[in-house]
Parts: structure tokens; C-alpha cells; sequence
């Protein structure tokens, strides 16, 4: 299981990176190995707006259907076309490649109660 540092994580299996007032979200490694083999993923428009807390999309697998929920709040700037076409790059390469939407952050103090990677890993072994 990988929880790169460089990351925030939410309690739903998100992370983020942010870089400047761009954000980049996506789930863990733990949530697609959970879910298992990834088939189909539904995910906003450009400049739609998402919500902290509030599902922005669906991942479904074979074993489950699975809302994702937004780290922060913001504008999506930009959807990575290619997971949609190519779902099971979410399987591959959950932390690059695979990466689902990019937002417009438009509240950064929304980003204070994230986990670091080592809080991710302690609440994961606390869920099993």
C-alpha cells in the first residue's frame, strides 16, 4: 500500500495535491484496492462547481458503486478524460496517471483538517 507523502488524504480515501490554488484529487491506492477492479467512472464538467464533502462523481468496480467526495470547494478546471475511456488506469496508477479532476480551490482554510500520509495510514489500520 502506497500513502505518498507529498499528499493530503481525506476519510473517504481522496487525496489532493495542491500546487498554488490548483488542486488535484483523486482516490488511494487503499480505495482501488478496495474496490477492486475499477469499469467504469463518472465525473463532473469543466467549471462546474464541487463542495467539500458533497459527491462530485462515481467509481464503480465489480465488486461495488462508490460516490467521490471533494476535498475542498471550488470550480473544476479540468477532468482527466482518459480515466473515463480507460477506467482501470485507476487500478495502475491511482496517484498519477489516474488522477480525476482538477479544481479551483476557492476556500484554501478548507485544507487544515486533511490527514498527512501517516494519519491516512493510522486511520486505515484503525478501519480494518
Amino acid at each position: 500500500m502506497d500513502f505518498p507523502k507529498d499528499l493530503k488524504y481525506t476519510k473517504e480515501h481522496e487525496w489532493i495535491k495542491v500546487e498554488g490554488n490548483t488542486a488535484t484529487i483523486g482516490i488511494t491506492d487503499y480505495a482501488q484496492d478496495s474496490l477492486g477492479d475499477v469499469v467504469y467512472v463518472e465525473l463532473p464538467q469543466e467549471g462546474q462547481a464541487v463542495t467539500k464533502h458533497e459527491a462530485f462523481g462515481v467509481v464503480e468496480s465489480v465488486k461495488a458503486v462508490s460516490d467521490l467526495y471533494s476535498p475542498v470547494s471550488g470550480s473544476v478546471s479540468e477532468v482527466n478524460d482518459a480515466i473515463i475511456d480507460s477506467p482501470e488506469a485507476i487500478n495502475e496508477d491511482p496517484y498519477g496517471d489516474a488522477w480525476m479532476i482538477k479544481v479551483d480551490v476557492s476556500n484554501k482554510a478548507e485544507l487544515s483538517d486533511l490527514l498527512s500520509a501517516e494519519d491516512y495510514q493510522k486511520f486505515i489500520e484503525e478501519e480494518k
